[in-house]
């Protein structure tokens, strides 16, 4: 549904985006992840034919975003982190606007206004002017405006910003429903917002794509092993000779150590599950087993790991560049 390759933008001598490519399945959607700056925004743009690129393609349901612009409009609906609202008007009045405007037909136009005014939970803003709203409802009414049209792809730059916990949390939900009736692509640096919505994960940063596939196919790219996390009422050194004695287990770091217990974090290969060989090692030695648990490996463990690995592989190329200079000269 979406086809990006070798997208790159350029803002004079400053790269925005490079050579960024991904695709994004029909019904699914995929969170567009990375701090700030990294180039989230202007892909987006990109994509809603708000801007063009400086190279590259991306097709949205078949047409191009630069030769057919007009007939991807038709396709999308489009929220960005600011969304553009008429503050003088009614909530209600623009929603109609907007309808007007993406060709809703007159007699469909108000059901699917109060549609998804509800979808959106403004039902009850309706008649009062944007400008009075507070930012938590402006996006919401950015988000109605994106949803008007029955769009196939929904394109949404932060889409929770600005709201509270319990307005984020409906926002979430609604989106996750989305899932199957549109394609969905959504920009975040909120890592919580990917794990509970999204299908998929696109990680950018410093503009190019650094990892991209869904939550767990990334845990396993970026850790490589499995984590076990276990607390024994016994000597830390003790322990720690008789956990890495375990095949399988590759590394055993010490946690925390308290009145004759210790707590330690377990690696092992993956797809090798030590849990009972553990768990028999320490009742074999008559030790206490106060705890045991598989630990997971969370989206914001990957970020972290991912980012750090790519800053500190910039940090080497710019350390190595110039004294491979002063040795040629």
């Amino acid at each position: 549904m979406i086809e990006v390759d070798r997208l790159t933008k350029h803002y004079g001598p400053v790269t925005a985006v490079q050579d960024v490519s991904f695709t994004v399945e029909k019904g699914t959607i995929v969170g567009f992840l990375g701090p700030n700056g990294a180039g989230k925004s202007t892909t987006m743009k990109i994509l809603s034919c708000f801007m063009a690129a400086s190279g590259g393609t991306a097709r949205i349901a078949g047409f191009d975003v630069f030769s057919q612009s007009m007939e991807v409009r038709r396709r999308i609906g489009y929220l960005p982190e600011n969304a553009p609202l008429y503050p003088d008007l009614p909530v209600a009045a623009y929603l109609d606007f907007v309808a007007e405007i993406k060709g809703v037909p007159r007699r469909a136009r108000r059901g699917k206004v109060a549609e998804v005014m509800e979808r959106c939970f403004i039902t009850d803003m309706q008649r009062r002017l944007i400008g009075k709203l507070s930012k938590g409802y402006r996006q919401r009414v950015g988000l109605a405006q994106a949803l008007l049209g029955d769009p196939e792809v929904l394109i949404m730059d932060e889409p929770t910003i600005g709201l509270d916990p319990k307005q984020i949390a409906e926002i979430r939900a609604l989106i996750r429903s989305l899932a199957g009736q549109h394609t969905v692509i959504l920009s975040t640096h909120i890592l919580p917002e990917v794990s509970m919505v999204c299908d998929g994960v696109i990680i950018i940063h410093r503009g190019r794509i650094v990892a991209q596939g869904t939550q767990s196919e990334l845990v396993e790219q970026v850790f490589p092993t499995s984590r076990v996390a276990i607390e024994v009422g016994a000597p830390a050194e003790a322990v720690e000779v008789a956990l890495l004695g375990v095949p399988g287990v590759l590394r055993v770091a010490v946690q925390e150590t308290r009145d004759g217990a210790a707590s330690f974090v377990v690696e092992a290969s993956r797809g090798h599950d030590v849990r009972g060989d553990l768990a028999r090692l320490v009742t074999s030695r008559a030790w206490p087993l106060l705890e045991l648990h598989q630990v997971g490996m969370s989206l914001e463990e990957v970020f972290i790991r991912v980012v750090a690995g790519e800053e500190a592989a910039e940090s080497a190329e710019s350390v190595e560049t110039p004294t491979a200079t002063a040795e040629v000269a």
